[in-house]
């Protein structure tokens, strides 16, 4: 236990610092070099024997046994529009965590880690159009890496439905006429697009009112202009943010925000497909509301009628993570 704790401090001392670390891989047939973080990253092993089992989808090339759990194998340089890989046997697979589950990916190799700032990661360039997977790149050795939207690769597997009947225990009286007599906004921060279109479509849902940023710098950008008008909490309900953005992440957004005076009464809730012990501690170090693993709709349907009816009642997001410090309570 004490080791995961000194682990935990000492990343958390990245936070504000706008840092992340990069695992560098190439894809079978494709001479772009690509990208994923590495708190996203179990472990990378050589391909082991995959049992090909039927009606697999197809970006699925069988199933392997790793540490008493069964996995699907995907196929990355097939599922983002490249050739099916082949010398299966001598590629590599980066076994990660994404929303909740493990996913293995299979990779023609694995180059190294490198840590760098996120403002040197980049969204991607425009008029690259809706159907590429990047999510950002950016510049290493003079060379452009893209850094993959695993998420939205995902998606397509196994595609997500929400309906409008999963969010029917969030409606109550006292919610319902926050929604009638003050049409509350909520600003959503993500570089994913099916990410971002999935927390806007659930907010949509819940007729709250959606104000879209693409990466952490657009999102602080919008909140210093609604602060313009007034309290920001007035202007703004609350803020959705992922972790991982280019330009700018989510957990400096946070430190930012609650180092302003101005805007520091923001409530802000993390919504993020990392996990684990380490962005528990610095998710409570940034100074967020919330926490919230992608995507249970239901889940963070829920986090978000709680930040609405304290943003609606005049309490200052500061001062409820103040107050949770004070009890000794989760931030």
């Amino acid at each position: 236990m004490i080791g995961v704790m000194d682990s935990v401090n000492e990343l958390t001392e990245v936070v504000g610092q706008n840092r992340m670390e990069l695992l560098l891989f190439k894809l079978s047939g494709l001479h772009q070099r690509y990208g994923i973080n590495v708190f996203k990253v179990r472990e990378v092993l050589p391909c082991p024997r995959l049992t090909v089992m039927p009606k697999l989808q197809k970006f699925v090339i069988g199933v392997a046994h790793i540490r008493g759990q069964t996995i699907s194998v995907i196929d990355l340089a097939f599922a983002i529009g490249g050739r099916p890989s082949h010398n299966v046997d001598k590629c590599f697979i980066i076994i990660a965590e994404y929303n909740r589950s493990t996913h293995a990916f299979l990779v023609s190799n694995v180059e190294r880690i490198l840590n760098m700032n996120w403002d040197k990661i980049m969204p991607p360039p425009k008029g690259a159009g809706d159907s590429n997977y990047m999510t950002a790149v950016t510049e290493i050795d003079g060379e452009l890496v893209e850094i993959l939207d695993v998420e939205k690769i995902l998606e397509e597997i196994s595609p997500s439905k929400l309906e409008t009947n999963d969010l029917n225990d969030v409606y109550d009286e006292e919610f319902s006429k926050i929604i009638e007599e003050r049409h509350p906004k909520v600003l959503v921060a993500d570089d994913s697009r099916v990410a971002l279109n999935q927390v806007c479509s659930a907010m949509e849902k819940m007729n709250l009112e959606v104000i879209k940023a693409h990466d952490g710098l657009e999102a602080y950008n919008i909140l210093r202009d609604a602060s313009l008008k007034g309290p920001v909490n007035e202007q703004i309900a609350l803020v959705i943010s992922d972790v991982e953005m280019p330009e700018m992440d989510g957990y400096t957004l946070c430190s930012l925000v609650r180092k302003d005076p101005i805007l520091k009464s923001a409530y802000i809730i993390l919504h993020t497909s990392l996990s684990g012990v380490f962005n528990l501690g610095m998710v409570s170090k940034a100074g967020a509301n919330d926490f919230i693993p992608k995507f249970n709709p239901l889940e963070l349907a829920k986090a978000v009628k709680k930040g609405v009816i304290l943003s609606s009642s005049g309490k200052s997001g500061a001062e409820l993570i103040l107050g949770k410090k004070e009890k000794g309570e989760k931030a």
